[in-house]
């Protein structure tokens, strides 16, 4: 009886391999951009645009957490200078109840985007005249998908 219940328990977890799960290799319809200005002086505020473009025939949604299309509650950035020296977050930390409920999540029309601004600065130490890199890392829980990054020179 023991050697039944090994048994399905390695064939249990042998289907729940990544080699065995299906994945959609499709090329989601829903990504977003980022936008800066080449140069921001230091007395000024970083302010960053985020775009959510929609390339598909249908509405699409994605959830808005670990976005700025909600009020800085995440490190969903990554900001590095040209040191590699990280910029440190300094805003809230939310504590999330899963899955997200249906209001976390922002609807987009076919062939249609949405943009936001955020003023990185108030988020993120970001004091020190040098060339930033900006990185969006939260593509797991919001679904969009950012390939590029953006680069600004922060100084006097």
């Amino acid at each position: 009886m023991k050697n039944l219940l090994f048994i399905l328990a390695i064939v249990i977890l042998a289907s729940c391999s990544q080699s065995t799960r299906k994945t959609d290799t499709k090329a989601s319809p829903l990504y977003a951009k980022m936008t800066i200005a080449p140069n921001i002086a230091i007395t000024d505020s970083i302010l960053m645009r985020f775009t959510v473009y929609n390339d598909a025939d249908s509405v699409q949604q994605f959830c808005k957490w670990h976005t700025p299309f909600e009020p800085l509650l995440s490190k969903y950035l990554d900001i590095t200078n040209e040191s590699g020296e990280e910029a440190n977050y300094q805003g809230a930390m939310a504590k999330r109840m899963m899955p997200p409920p249906a209001d976390s999540y922002l609807k987009v029309q076919p062939n249609d985007s949405l943009s936001v601004v955020v003023n990185v600065s108030k988020g993120y130490n970001i004091t020190k005249p040098s060339t930033y890199n900006i990185k969006y890392n939260a593509q797991n829980m919001s679904g969009l998908i950012v390939k590029d990054s953006v680069s600004f020179r922060y100084g006097k």
